[in-house]
């Protein structure tokens, strides 16, 4: 077993090279993308336009406007208390494995439908299969357990010609079960992704939606704020993002040959080593590991494959 460790304390990571959101955001374009989003503009202190990113509809109007001007998806929405995502950080996971799949394509990065990924909780925003089926044209199937969720994400691909028919949404039952019923008889993806809950519990959640809330606006906040952050089922779940993570490894032993390359995203550093020891126990041949930032926020995906370097060349030229 191979294991590449990058130490985020000592490699300086930023966006990756290919993501399109570097620098500040140019809300000249995002305007004219869209004007609906003229009325949350404001100046900062340092006399730039910008938002309040406190603000909830301020949010999701930028988010729309970002997906208008570099994705071309014109409708796009979100019910009221769920997940509103930095589009930025999820296109940087989605970079990041496009190029792990190099690792098995010669180098080469792999474009075109027969790419195909499965997103577990792809959520009502459905943000990693639209980024991926702009950049790099790959197919998805999304599972999520809410179905309010999986209907709005429906919705998403339904309203937007260049994602129907390249994105599935399918509804998982049981909160347990991550492939079990989403994968199905002879199916084969060629990656897996996941951006697992990250408290352990609704106080957990909650608490800390008030520290973001505070950071935001530099004062103590002790209200939450109706639809800023997400559902109970996107932030916390039993054993938070650790549990979750290694619920996704042990359970993907037994879909070894279903997948190439499965990953997570992990928030904590300090989970790394917990998850190393579970890789090692279902007997993984390939890890990596992929240092991520936006801001002053660091994380990293961590992949794992069952398949010797033999088998996934093989596995790539059967595309």
């Amino acid at each position: 077993m191979t294991d590449k460790m990058k130490d985020d304390s000592i490699v300086e990571v930023k966006l990756h090279s290919r993501n399109k959101h570097q620098g500040r955001y140019d809300f000249d374009q995002l305007k004219q993308a869209c004007p609906e989003l003229v009325p949350y503009i404001i100046k900062n202190k340092y006399d730039n336009e910008s938002i309040e990113f406190s603000n909830p509809e301020a949010v999701k109007q930028l988010n729309s406007a970002l997906l208008k001007q570099f994705y071309d998806i014109a409708n796009w929405d979100i019910p009221a208390n769920y997940l509103c995502p930095p589009i930025p950080g999820r296109a940087d996971y989605i970079h990041n494995v496009a190029d792990l799949l190099t690792l098995s394509n010669d180098g080469k990065l792999p474009l075109g439908t027969t790419i195909k990924c499965l997103d577990i909780g792809v959520g009502a925003n459905c943000i990693y299969p639209i980024i991926g089926v702009k950049e790099y044209g790959w197919s998805f199937v999304g599972s999520e357990i809410d179905t309010k969720a999986a209907d709005f994400a429906k919705s998403n691909v339904a309203s937007n010609e260049g994602l129907i028919g390249r994105v599935e949404i399918r509804t998982q039952k049981d909160s347990s079960i991550i492939f079990q019923d989403i994968i199905q008889e002879g199916e084969t993806f060629d990656l897996s992704i996941c951006n697992p809950p990250f408290h352990g519990s609704k106080a957990e959640a909650n608490a800390g939606t008030m520290r973001k809330l505070s950071n935001l606006k530099k004062k103590k906040v002790s209200k939450k704020v109706l639809n800023f952050g997400g559902q109970s089922n996107e932030l916390w779940c039993r054993g938070g993002e650790l549990q979750f993570a290694r619920n996704i490894i042990f359970q993907s032993k037994d879909y070894a040959t279903s997948c190439l390359w499965f990953s997570t995203l992990l928030s904590k550093q300090s989970n790394l080593d917990a998850c190393y020891d579970s890789l090692k126990k279902v007997g993984a041949v390939q890890i990596e590991t992929l240092p991520m930032a936006q801001g002053n926020k660091i994380s990293r995906v961590l992949a794992w494959t069952y398949l010797s370097k033999e088998k996934q060349n093989e596995w790539m030229k059967n595309k």
